[in-house]
């Protein structure tokens, strides 16, 4: 388990290095993520080590919600004091977001 762990690690940190000295406007996580699915691409199958550590990961994922809900609750005056402006920032966002797939689609779609 130990070895997956430090597998993880070690692609996350590459993630880091290549968005330190080449692609500085991705993050160096969504780096290391793809390098990490290229490397499971390349190899067919998933280590048994890296099974392991994913898997007991994903059993205590509902932990890294708890950072969330503090902040929300440390900020709900200013949520609430700022509410409608969050939620026309929401439906403007989401509306824009379908009008923009639907549009990439369409082109899509006429070139077939």
């Amino acid at each position: 388990m130990i070895q997956g762990l430090v597998q993880l690690f070690i692609f996350q940190a590459l993630g880091e290095l290549v968005s330190k000295f080449a692609l500085p406007f991705i993050p160096g996580p969504v780096l290391g993520l793809v390098l990490l699915l290229a490397f499971l691409v390349l190899r067919g199958r998933v280590p048994s080590s890296m099974d392991a550590v994913g898997s007991s990961i994903l059993q205590h994922l509902g932990l890294l919600f708890i950072p969330a809900s503090v902040g929300v609750v440390l900020y709900l005056p200013v949520l609430q004091a700022n509410a409608w402006a969050i939620s026309a920032a929401l439906v403007l966002s989401v509306v824009a977001t379908v009008a923009v797939t639907a549009g990439l689609l369409k082109v899509l779609a006429k070139k077939d």
